[in-house]
Order: structure tokens, then sequence, then C-alpha cells
């Protein structure tokens, strides 16, 4: 018999009628410049590499920029980056991507150029100067106590150009595209996209100082892709338009794909790999906040797999089987579709996709259990241990490994060549990760933490926020963060404090009213941990 639902999916459940919606995320206007060179008859660019200690795209490889501040509109500034009013606003951004924003708003607002000039002096040491002040005498010099002072935030951008002894010269960026982040967090940032030539021979050259970014260099946009491709980096999907476009056709031939770069759509969805053989689909799903997404996600380089279709939506499902058919134009066919859990928001879009592309749906046996009542059937049983060589060019190796602990018959599936584990709810990007028993079990699922943690992947995929890259330290930090909340409880315990509701007050600090059945639920998940390493 299976067993009734917890109150975790009761809480889905009640999301899916309608409860709570979250609100859409909040856009941030940002701003990245690529400086470009000519050196040796080749063409270079020069990247950075974020600290891996970073929120946002720790230790990811980007261009320089960053999110636009109020103080950005009083750089006085001269001139406009070229191309800026050729063609639509929205270039390339397909419609779902923008959904619940409605009408983007113009290339360039107010400071948002003072924003890429800021950005660029912060990170890298140089500016964009008219060229007859390029070669002051002593530009090295005030350019380095510029840089300190803003990046101690006492920099006065009012003030920045007569501090220099120049004339700050828009006109020599190049509008480039803009691109909107796909919805993984609480902010999106809407991101505009600029050239700028910096010849090899400028007694400035871009450096950078240890802090927000740990490196920075001048690389072949050929060689910066093939090391993406070889799994030695991880970026974006904009980074990687931006060096493919150079590389094949360079900053003059390529501008009109690089401002409306339709070609990295996936027909009504944009292409989102941060990984070779990981795409990432978030797809809106009635979820527990402050997520409102799952990821759906497409592994493979030829035969595919897809995993977690869970958005019950129609326009969701359609937009998704929309971007699966252009996909598989390209090379990418989905043969079978693969299930982390049972819960309802990674499983809504199931039976939708299973008609739209005619194949078997695995999981595991306990999975395919607890559906059977849902009328979602499973074909195939996945298990321990099982590996699936995926054919492509490369072929893409996937193990399967059973992560119980969320849910008994959880699953995550690691790619044995990169190291991505697709991890569904063992780690949130985004929110946390309830346990709720019996089906959640708090001894189990510190077990698959710690056994996740000797693995070592490279990369984690979750169900529900972005990639992260410091697994190893993220595991740990979500083992040790349950064991402290775990000795508060039997801190608490000991002190003779014996009900649910008394527990949770104690152990949980500013909790939400709307949050305590949860927690209550958590903290019966320790003490059935606790009462069987006879602690209690």
């Amino acid at each position: 018999m299976t067993a009734p639902p917890g109150l975790y999916e009761k809480v889905l459940e009640r999301l899916a009628a309608g409860e709570s919606p979250v609100p859409p995320p909040r856009i941030r206007a940002s701003a990245a410049v690529v400086l470009w060179r000519r050196r040796g008859g080749g063409l270079e660019v020069f990247w950075v590499r974020r600290s891996p200690e970073l929120a946002f795209m720790g230790g990811w490889h980007a261009f320089p920029g960053g999110g636009l501040a109020r103080r950005d509109a009083a750089l006085p500034v001269s001139g406009q980056p070229l191309g800026v009013d050729e063609g639509p606003a929205d270039a390339g951004i397909p419609d779902l991507v923008k959904d619940g924003i409605g009408e983007l708003g113009p290339v360039l607002p107010p400071g948002l150029a003072g924003c890429a000039v800021r950005e660029l002096l912060e990170e890298t040491g140089v500016v964009p100067v008219a060229r007859r002040a390029e070669g002051a005498a002593d530009l090295l010099d005030r350019l380095a106590v510029e840089r300190r002072r803003l990046l101690a935030g006492k920099g006065d951008l009012a003030a920045l150009p007569e501090r220099l002894g120049v004339e700050i010269d828009l006109s020599r960026l190049v509008y480039a595209g803009r691109w909107l982040t796909p919805p993984l967090g609480p902010v999106r940032f809407d991101n505009r996209f600029f050239l700028l030539e910096w010849p090899a021979t400028s007694p400035v050259q871009p450096r950078v100082e240890r802090g927000e970014l740990v490196e920075g260099e001048w690389i072949a946009p050929r060689e910066a892709r093939g090391r993406w491709e070889r799994g030695e980096v991880i970026t974006a999907p904009p980074i990687l338009h931006i060096l493919k476009v150079l590389a094949e056709e360079g900053p003059e031939a390529g501008l009109a794909r690089l401002r409306n770069p339709v070609e990295a759509n996936l027909g009504p969805l944009r292409e989102v790999e941060f990984r070779p053989g990981v795409v990432l689909f978030p797809l809106a799903t009635p979820t527990l906040p402050p997520a409102a997404y799952t990821n759906a996600y497409l592994l493979g380089t030829g035969d595919c797999v897809l995993v977690d279709p869970g958005s019950p939506f129609d326009r969701e499902s359609a937009a998704l089987a929309g971007a699966l058919a252009v996909a598989a134009e390209r090379g990418r066919r989905v043969r079978e579709i693969w299930l982390t859990h049972h819960h309802p928001d990674h499983v809504g879009g199931v039976e939708a996709l299973r008609r739209e592309l005619g194949v078997p749906v695995a999981a595991h046996r306990s999975t395919a259990e607890r559906l059977a009542g849902a009328g979602i059937g499973i074909d195939r049983e996945l298990v321990e241990g099982e590996r699936v060589e995926l054919e492509g060019d490369p072929p893409f190796p996937v193990r399967v490994l059973h992560t119980p602990g969320h849910a008994s018959g959880h699953l995550a599936f690691l790619d044995e060549t990169f190291g991505s584990l697709v991890s569904g709810d063992v780690v949130a990007g985004l929110g946390t990760i309830v346990i709720d028993p019996p089906d959640g079990d708090m001894d189990v699922y510190l077990a698959t933490l710690a056994r996740l943690e000797a693995l070592a992947p490279r990369t984690l995929f979750p169900s529900h926020g972005p990639p992260i890259t410091n697994v190893v330290e993220k595991l740990a930090e979500y083992r040790r963060h349950r064991l402290w909340r775990e000795e508060r409880i039997l801190d608490a315990w000991r002190r003779g404090v014996r009900t649910t509701a008394e527990l949770v007050a104690e152990a949980y600090d500013d909790l939400a009213a709307a949050a305590v059945p949860l927690a209550e639920r958590q903290v019966e998940a320790h003490l059935a941990r606790l009462a069987g390493h006879g602690r209690i």
C-alpha cells in the first residue's frame, strides 16, 4: 500500500491550487565590457574568473561587469556607445524568457554607460578615455589611485574624469547584445554587453586585483571555448555565444549575430548550458517559496535523457516541447525521461512530455510505487550504480546514484566525464530542503550528503536555483548546519522542552509563521535520528 502524502507534499498541492503565489524575480540592469585586441595576427579577449566565495556565479569565468548602481548616473561622459539605437531593444530574447517582465526598457537607461565604465575600472583598472588623453604620463598612477578609492567605496564618480585628467569617451564602446539571466533566483540581470578595442600597445593594460575576482587573462576566443568544452571552466551562455561569434567572424563582421543572438535559443526558450552536456530549463512550478521554478535538465550530446519535467502548466510544457524539438534538429534527441523523485513539482509535466516525445519514463522503484496512485506510470526502474552511456560526440556516460533522505526513492545523476551532478532536492541553490518523515529521513539524508561529498563532483545542478561550483564545501556546510540545528534541539530536550512547537521556538530564530508547520516536521526528523542513535 502506498503511504499517504506527508505535510510537505500537501503544502505543494495547496500551492498548485493557487495559494501563496511567489512574486516574479526582481530585474536589475547590468553591463559588461568585452576588451579585445589583435596580437600576432590573432584575436584575443580579456576574461576574468570570479571568486569561488561569491554567492552569484562564484568561480565562473566572465567578462568584467556588474549591476547598475544609483551613483553611476553621476559619472560625466561624452558620446554614447555605437549601435545602441540599431534594431529592437529586445532582439533575440525569447518571449517566454521575458515571461512576467513585460516590455523591456531601452538598451541604454540612465547610468548604464557609467556602470560599464565604473565596473571596468574597478575590475581591470582601465577606462575608455579619449585618444588624445590616453597617453598622459601619470595616467597609470592616477588610475591606480582612483581604482583603490572606488574599491574601498570612497570614490567620487562625479569628479572621476577631472581627477584622472581625461575625458571618458563612450563612443569607443560598441553595443554587442542584451541577455536576461534565467529565473534561477530572486534577482534576474538584464545585462548589456559592449565591445571595447584595447590595443596591446596601450600603456595602460587590464589587471585584476584579487577580491571579487581572482584572475584575469588575455585569451583567444577559440581557446576559451575549448577550455569550456573540455570541462576546465564554467561560464554562462552569453559568454559562450560571444566567444563563438568572435572566434568565427571577429568583432566587426560578427556584430549582427552579437546584437541579435537568436541562434542561442532553442525555439521559445534560451539554451542554458553552463557545463557541456547539461542543458537547464527553469520551468514555473508550484514549489516551495522562495523558489518559483523547478529546473528540468537535458543530459547528453546526442542521445539524451530529460530529467524532471516538473511543470503542470500547459504553457511551460509546450515551451519545453518546442525547445526539445529544436534541440533534436540540432542533434540532441530525448530517448527517455528520468525522475529524481515523486514530489509534484518534479513530475507535473511528465505525462504531457511522455505523449509529446513518445518516450518511456524511468525512476526508482519507490518513486514508481508512489506515482502509481497519481496516474503516472513508470516504464523502467533505475537502480543504484546503473551506468548509462548516452551516444553522442563525445559520448556522455551517466551514473545513477540512489540518494535518499528527502525522499526514499530520490536519485541523482552523475556525469562521469565532467563531474556534473544533477542533484534533485539533495541541495537547493535557492531555499531549503525539507525532511518530512516518514518518507524523509534525517539520518539517511546526512549519510547521503557525506557520500556525495566523498564523490567530490565538480559542479552541482540542483532542482531549484543556480548551479553550485564549490560543491564539497557546500555539502559539508549543509551537514554542519543540520548537525548544529540538531544540537540546539538536543540541548532544549535535555532542559526539559518536549513539545514540537516549543522545540521549534528553541531551535529556529525569526521563523515566519507560515514556515512553522514544516519546521515542526524538521524537528520530528531530528528527534527520530536522535532516538535512533540513543541520545534521547
